[in-house]
């Protein structure tokens, strides 16, 4: 992750909002149960950590990505926007994730 958006992630004073995530309640119940383990206050924030793990991790092997430099280099070759998302869209991408 670039040092610019590092620092603004570590920013506590960012701008939040509210989202309603439908999880099991065993899920949430064993949540609650390791979050004191691995010293969170409770649930919550252990649930945006792994979140925040699992985003960086995506980021970076995006950002690796030859996909953007590709998707450039065919717009400058007047391909049209549209098509390509089309493509981009059915074609499933190897980010690393199973």
């Amino acid at each position: 992750m670039k040092l610019n958006k590092l620092k603004e992630r570590l920013n506590k004073n960012r701008p939040m909002t509210t989202i309603t995530l439908p999880i099991p309640e065993d899920v949430v119940e064993d949540l609650k149960r390791i979050a004191p383990a691995f010293g969170f206050s409770g649930y919550q924030p252990l649930i945006q950590y792994y979140i925040g793990q699992g985003l960086r991790v995506d980021l970076e092997r995006l950002d690796n990505s030859p996909l953007p430099p590709f998707m450039d280099r065919l717009k400058y070759q007047g391909k049209a926007e549209t098509a390509m998302a089309k493509t981009v869209e059915e074609t499933p991408l190897e980010v690393g994730i199973s």
